[in-house]
């Protein structure tokens, strides 16, 4: 009986760590010490990611969800993904590219601490972001520099997210090369590398909030989500028509990470062209699937939908963890165990990939072209 467990279990490496010495690298420490539970969990996700989503030229897209560029991750680990090539598309919600744009725009935010007096922050007007601290002109500050922007004549247009986001960004990097600063944004890294970024619910943040109070000043500038839709869902299809495995990181879960999994039904689905589902699935969050946090998004349940594929159902992890402890682990793994890719500028792509995407419509939908009258 002792004897056939054994051979069973000669499939699972042995976990007997060695003791974790000094100067250990991260990666080293994830490798040999991230073993069970989470931690191994994370292991796992960081080692799909070096080694199966990154080779190949695969296509990664990467959602951010909760308050991450606040607590300066925008900086220290989404920057560092962007301009090594480790992520070609992102989803975020607004709130994130907006306290993105403090950091770009050289607003000081602080860290302090969650236990302080709310009122007395308010008298004295500072903000408070869990233990994130800043004061009010940040906000002020950072709401004239949108408004000021998209006042421009460049954005007097309905636009795609990624569209308004890539106009931005070289708005910010024009602020960080004006105040002699490296890259803090990640609008500002982004531009510089083509990566298109898109936000889900555009009207959901104070960037939202901005371009709502410029309409009422006869601002002509719109957000277009229709074209958001379809133009996310053609950097997928683009991926699979090229032979490239498409990817998805999905830091938090929300809107971002619905928007990003819906582009596999939506051409599978709504459009009726032959697909699979994304290839690899990695996502680090701490929601439940019991209580509807993680609705159609653990790998499993995604399979039903169409958004993954099941042949690589075991190439899919997810670490139930706070991301602002994943994130920045993740990306010294990658750091340390991938080569940096060049990027594949999929912004100067867009009208190709929309066209690619429409081409394969008209060819597998089962809906006819609309038919307008000719005046």
């Amino acid at each position: 009986m002792e004897e056939k467990a054994c051979k069973h279990l000669k499939k699972f490496p042995r976990l007997n760590p060695d003791g974790i010495q000094e100067n250990v690298s991260v990666a080293d420490l994830i490798d040999q010490t991230f073993l069970a539970y989470n931690a191994g969990r994370l292991r796992e996700g960081c080692q799909l990611v070096s080694r199966k989503m990154l080779p190949g030229n695969g296509l990664v897209g990467m959602s951010l969800t909760g308050a991450l560029t606040p607590a300066g991750l925008g900086r220290s680990a989404i920057i560092p993904l962007i301009q090594g090539g480790y992520v070609d598309w992102i989803i975020a919600t607004g709130a994130n590219l907006y306290h993105d744009l403090h950091f770009g725009l050289d607003l000081h935010l602080h860290s302090g601490s969650p236990f302080v007096d709310d009122i007395k922050l308010r008298d004295k007007g500072v903000i408070r972001i869990y233990d994130v601290l800043f004061d009010y002109d940040v906000l002020l500050d950072t709401d004239a520099f949108v408004r000021q922007a998209i006042q421009a004549p460049e954005f007097q247009a309905a636009m795609g997210t990624d569209e308004f986001h890539y106009k931005l960004g070289r708005y910010v990097h024009e602020r960080e090369k004006k105040m002699g600063l490296p890259t803090q944004s990640i609008l500002s890294a982004a531009y510089q590398a083509a990566v298109p970024v898109f936000t889900s619910s555009p009207g959901d943040s104070s960037i939202g909030m901005n371009v709502a109070a410029m309409a009422l000043r006869d601002s002509k500038f719109a957000f277009d989500v229709t074209r958001d839709v379809n133009q996310t869902a053609s950097i997928v299809h683009w991926a699979k028509i090229n032979k490239l495995n498409s990817s998805v990181i999905l830091v938090g879960g929300g809107s971002p990470k619905n928007f990003m999994l819906q582009t596999e039904p939506q051409i599978q689905e709504v459009m009726g062209i032959p697909e699979t589902g994304h290839d690899y699935f990695f996502q680090m969050t701490d929601a439940r699937p019991d209580t509807g946090g993680l609705s159609g998004a653990t790998p499993s349940e995604a399979v039903s939908w169409g958004k993954i594929n099941p042949e690589n159902l075991p190439d899919c992890v997810v670490a139930y963890l706070d991301a602002t402890v994943g994130l920045p682990v993740l990306t010294a793994y990658c750091l340390s165990r991938t080569a940096k890719r060049p990027s594949k500028r999929l912004y100067e792509k867009r009208d190709e990939t929309l066209e690619a995407l429409r081409a394969a419509y008209f060819k597998h939908g089962t809906v006819e072209k609309i038919q307008r009258p000719q005046h």
